[in-house]
Formats: C-alpha cells, structure tokens, sequence
C-alpha cells in the first residue's frame, strides 16, 4: 500500500511540473569540447545550427566587459563589447554608476587585402581560454586569428589580430591609420568628463610572403578628461593576461577521473579571481553581470559566498579584496545595533541598503570566521573579531520567541516570499556560531565566551527543526517559512552547515522534478526562475552528505551544461533575470562544491581543519594539489582500499602532514603544524 502511494505521488508531482511549470533548460548541443592547453574549442561543422550566439564575462583590475559575439547563418562573426569602467563614477553615484559603452565591429578600421576591404570570412573555430579567439578564413588564402582579452592593470580591452597568408602568393596588406575619440558631458561624471577612445596599433603596408604574417591590435580604453592616454601593447597585454591565468591554475588544482569537472573548476577560479577592482577604497571583489554589480561588495556575495573560498586558492588579490570587504563592513558597525547595510558601494563611499535586512549580519558572520580559520592569518582574525563578535550580537537580539532569527527577507531581496524567518538565515547563524567557537578558542579568548556560541548553536540547531521540519508537497523536509507550502531551493541550506536530520527527504525534494531540471534548481516549484546559487548549494551540500552519490550525476550534468553546452563558459547569476550574467562569486561556490562538499573540509583553527572525503562510487582516488588554506601551502589525496578511505595530506616539498585511513564517514583530523 505504501508502495502504491508513493507512485501517485510521484506521478502527480510529474503531472504537475509539465502542467504548472518547468525551466526554461532544454537538452544543449555540446557544441565544445575541452582542448589538451585547458581550454575549451569549437570546431564548426557544416551541420551546426547557425546563427549562434552566446556572452561571456571578462574582467582586469580596471575594467570589465561582457563579450556579446555572434556566428550568423554564413559562419560570419562578430562581436559587441560591453565595456565597464568601475572606477570612472557616473551621476548618480549609485551601485550601478560605471561608465559604459557598448561598442562593436561595424565601425572598425578598414584593412584592406590586395587592395580590397577584409570581409567577415568564415569561422573556423572558437576557442576560450580566459580569453575569445576566432580563427576564421578570408579571401586571398588569408587565415585570421582574433583574439579579444581585457587588460589585467589597464583601463582597456584589447582585440588582437594575426594575419596569416596560407597562399602560394605575396599578398598587400594595408593596415590603416585609426583612432575614435569621445567625451562625456562634465555634468554627468562623478570625476568631470571622460574621454573614451578606440585606436590601431600595428598601421602600414605589409608585402605578407606566403606562410609569413602579420599582427596589430585594437586598443578601447577610457580615462578621466586630464588623466594621460594609455598606450598598449597588445602582444605584451596578451602575454600578461596569460600568465595571470597560469598563475591562478597553478593554484589549487582540482584532480578526479571526470576532465569535465577539473575544467569547470579551472575556469571558475579564474573567474571568481579576476573580477577584483583596484578602487578608491581598496581591492573591492565585483560580481559583475548586466546590472553593473562593480566597484562594490555584498554581505551574500563577498562575505558569505567567494571570501571563504579565497583562502583555499591562496590569491594575493582574493584575500585582500576579503579581508577589505570585510573592513568595509566592519565601518557600519553601531552601538544601537541597526543593520549593517546589505552592500557597501561607490568604491566604498556609499551604502545601499534597499531590501532592509536580509540576515546580512548572519551572512558576514558566517563568511568572516571562516576566512579567518582558513587563512591561518592571527593578525587578520585578530582584527576581524570585534565584527564577528557584533554581528553575531545582532543576530542573537533578532531571536524570535520560537528560538530562530528573524529578518526581513533574505538574498532574494523579496523577490520570493521568506516570511518573518527564513530558513537560510537561521542556518548561517548557526554555521557562525559554531566557526566563532573554533576561532574563539584559536584566540584565547575567554573558555565562558567560546561555550556561550556553543550552547547558543546547540539551542539554535533545536528551533531549526523545530520550527522549520515539515512535509511540503510529500516530501519530508523543512518549510523555508512558517507557513510555506510550495518546495523551495534553499531547503537545501542545512547539508552545508552539517545538519542531515532530513537529508534522504531533502535530497528527494531536491532531485524531484518539481525543483530539479536539466537547467539546475528552480527557486519555488512550479516556477520558471532558476538561480545558480541555490544550485550550488544544494551541490555542495548532498555531496558532503551521506547521500553524496546521488549528487554526482547531477554535478557532472549541471557541470557539462555550465561549461559545454549552450551559454558558457561559467556558472551563471539567474534566468530570466539579467540575462544570465556570469556573475564573479557564483564561481567561488562552484569551487566550495568540491573543498567543502566533495572533500569536506571544514575550518577548525588557524592550522588545521576536519575533513570527511566523499569519493564517489566508481574513483580510484581524487585530489586537491597546492592548496594555500591554513597558512600552508599542501597537497590532499583521496583513495580507496578494500571499502577503507584513505586521506594522505602532504606539504610542498612531499613530506607527510596527514595520513590516516577509514569508514567513508569518518572524520580526519588534519593539524599542518
């Protein structure tokens, strides 16, 4: 008879989810595949579905651009660039006031072959490797290479060009004299006017011999109306784009039996690292995205989502862009205890804080102590503690009288309902309570006041399942709000902190097809709106669970749609909002999928930390090399031995820290010195 239960419900959910709703996802063609450099290619075949077009996020310290490019039916490309500079402010100054011009192809200088204008030729391939090259082949036997890239410290984007004659003839080329300049009204500038200039480097007459070629490059850069006019390279900017991409793969590198998720992880620390700005108030983390999200920093998506990961990849950059976000915050704090504001903006000289409070002051908790645990760093979590310690105050005198913390709504900033208290900011207290502990006791504070955050996460971890257990749509799991009865992602929130009274029932609501679809989780099921971030969570979380199996097929799906399929290269902010924005931070939690959930590290003191390794059914063995947390620089390695996980941890130079060997849900204790 339960039996039969279960199938009409399951049957009734099924009906439900093709009747009420679905996502927007449909089956993507792998038009990519990975190349053996570490990146990824399109090799375009007669029968591809042209026209194609895609975007792609590209950041420097000094400016941004989403790449709009297209492949129309005749295998032409082309490409607009909209281009950001966080740091040149507009009136009025508000999160969204970067200086911005899109500015594509159709008014390029006029290179001409043998006397005639270059036409747009054929693409050949497409190549991304932080960077957009096109190869593509023009009259004349002419093979051009494009490559279009963002300068690392310049206020410019670069399209660099090579020109190729695969003829058995000397071809003309002539490359001509060009530059666009404009100015924005003074009146509209934070800083007066702006001069905008587009030009080409690399003009003349080239007699090209046969197999011989030629370069120049196309420079679109902006500055303030006195500031001197940037002169680049584009070779030398391509050469130091490049080795900042070398450089951040070489840290912390990702090692599993599936080269998917090795590339994805790859490209996501780049991304997570790149979109850092070098602003008036410091190094500011920027999530980027079509909303202008620059210059400016976020309790959710620096405290709480990317700044926890950046000890890990040991990022000059990353960690002092958190520990600067985390000062930012820390100048808001109060002695009536008022919100911290949700975003601190304008290069750090103004606040937005237009959702009212969205369990901000949890988020920062929960993202400033585990950074300072995972950094090693005393001095850091000597100066971050006063703001740890008044966030968690002001999350204790939001308790409400059924033991959970209320807020006004949550990062969704009202987009959904969340009630009086939502489930995700109870959660990340309690997360924080428990790190405040482990850093209270690392700091020698008083043993009264490491046992006060333990017994407040103990009572706390009582209301959450008091409060928030429920049967929502059959499934037994939690209520993302008293009273809410449609199946939400965030449901997910408890398997990251390590509470699994309900995970087989959360797991099932999770991979249903009432929120699960080949596009990711739908935010509230019968919806159309799907949010990567609570996909990523909800990732992280199964996988460090128990019922981490079961999460594998759906990373490694989610993983080849993200990095193969239809829009990639990255994991992205939201659809249909924004376009899908490859926002920055939602690469960071695609990394934490594996540090904390895959490999299950979690902060425990400055030098050491827990682990529960979950290496899926099917894997020899999986690693994690030149991880920089802890204030150490080692390797972790994952096998398995006649039903035994093995966990070995070694330092750079090869010596053992680590080694120990058990049930696959035993906990190792890892201390690097």
């Amino acid at each position: 008879m339960k039996e039969m239960s279960r199938l009409f419900v399951a049957l009734a959910l099924w009906f439900c989810v093709m009747v009420c709703g679905e996502s927007r996802a449909t089956a993507s063609p792998e038009r990519w595949r990975l190349t053996d450099d570490g990146g990824i290619r399109w090799e375009l075949k007669d029968t591809d579905a042209l026209p194609h077009d895609d975007h792609i996020a590209m950041s420097g310290q000094s400016v941004d651009m989403i790449l709009e490019w297209k492949i129309d039916e005749q295998g032409a490309f082309s490409a607009k660039r909209l281009i950001r500079w966080p740091m040149l402010r507009t009136i009025p100054d508000d999160t969204h006031a970067s200086l911005q011009r899109r500015l594509g192809d159709e008014n390029g200088p006029p290179v001409m072959l043998n006397n005639d204008p270059i036409r747009s030729g054929k693409t050949v391939a497409v190549k991304i490797h932080g960077s957009l090259t096109v190869h593509s082949k023009h009259a004349y036997g002419v093979s051009l290479t494009h490559t279009i890239f963002p300068c690392v410290h310049a206020p410019a984007i670069v399209d660099l060009y090579r020109l190729t004659n695969t003829s058995e003839k000397a071809i003309r080329v002539d490359v001509p004299r060009w530059r666009q300049r404009s100015e924005t009204p003074a009146e509209k500038g934070v800083f007066g006017t702006y001069t905008i200039e587009e030009f080409l480097i690399g003009e003349g007459i080239y007699r090209v011999a046969p197999n011989d070629h030629v370069t120049y490059g196309v420079v679109r850069s902006a500055r303030k109306g006195n500031d001197a006019p940037y002169f680049g390279n584009p070779e030398a900017e391509l050469a130091a784009r490049r080795a900042f991409i070398e450089d951040v793969e070489n840290r912390l590198v990702l090692e599993t039996p599936d080269p998917v998720l090795n590339r994805l992880f790859a490209f996501s620390k780049l991304r997570a690292v790149e979109s850092i700005f070098s602003t008036r108030g410091g190094l500011m983390h920027g999530p980027g995205g079509y909303n202008k999200y620059l210059a400016a920093i976020w309790a959710n998506d620096q405290a709480e989502y990317v700044n926890p990961f950046f000890p890990f990849l040991g990022h000059p950059a990353g960690n002092e862009s958190a520990l600067n976000s985390f000062r930012h915050f820390a100048k808001k704090m109060n002695p009536e205890y008022k919100p911290i504001p949700s975003s601190i903006i304008a290069e750090g000289r103004d606040i937005w804080n237009g959702a009212g409070d969205r369990g901000d002051a949890a988020m920062i908790a929960y993202g400033a102590a585990r950074f300072c645990l995972a950094s090693g760093n005393l001095e850091w979590s000597e100066e971050l503690w006063p703001l740890i310690e008044w966030c968690l105050e002001y999350c204790l005198r939001h308790k409400t009288s059924e033991g959970v913390i209320a807020s006004r709504t949550d990062e969704l900033e009202g987009r959904f309902p969340a009630g009086k208290a939502n489930l995700c900011t109870s959660c990340l207290y309690y997360d924080a309570l428990i790190s405040s502990a482990y850093l209270s006791d690392d700091l020698d504070k008083p043993n009264e006041l490491t046992h006060r955050y333990e017994k407040e996460a103990e009572a706390l971890r009582r209301a959450i399942k008091d409060y928030f257990e429920a049967d929502v749509e059959g499934f037994a799991t939690y209520q993302y709000y008293e009273g809410n009865s449609v199946l939400r992602s965030w449901i997910c929130v408890p398997l990251t902190v390590g509470i699994e009274d309900r995970v087989g029932g959360t797991v099932e609501a999770l991979f249903s097809p009432r929120l699960w679809t080949e596009d990711g989780l739908l935010t509230k099921a019968g919806t159309k709106t799907v949010w990567d971030r609570s996909t990523l969570y909800a990732l992280r979380g199964v996988l460090a669970s128990e019922e981490s199996q079961r999460g594998l097929g759906k990373l490694r799906a989610f993983s080849r749609q993200r990095l193969l399929g239809d829009h990639v290269p990255y994991v992205i902010e939201a659809y249909p909002e924004q376009n899908q924005s490859h926002l920055s931070a939602e690469s960071g939690l695609y990394c934490r999928i594996f540090t904390e959930g895959l490999f299950g590290i979690r902060p425990l003191e400055r030098h050491g930390f827990y682990c529960t390794p979950r290496l899926p059914v099917g894997w020899e063995r999986m690693a994690l090399r030149r991880v920089h947390a802890f204030g150490a620089a080692w390797d972790i390695e994952v096998s398995r031995t006649k039903g035994k996980i093995n966990v070995r941890v070694t330092d750079s130079a090869g010596a053992v820290l680590y080694e120990g060997s058990g049930p696959e849900d035993k906990w190792h204790y890892v201390n690097l010195y």
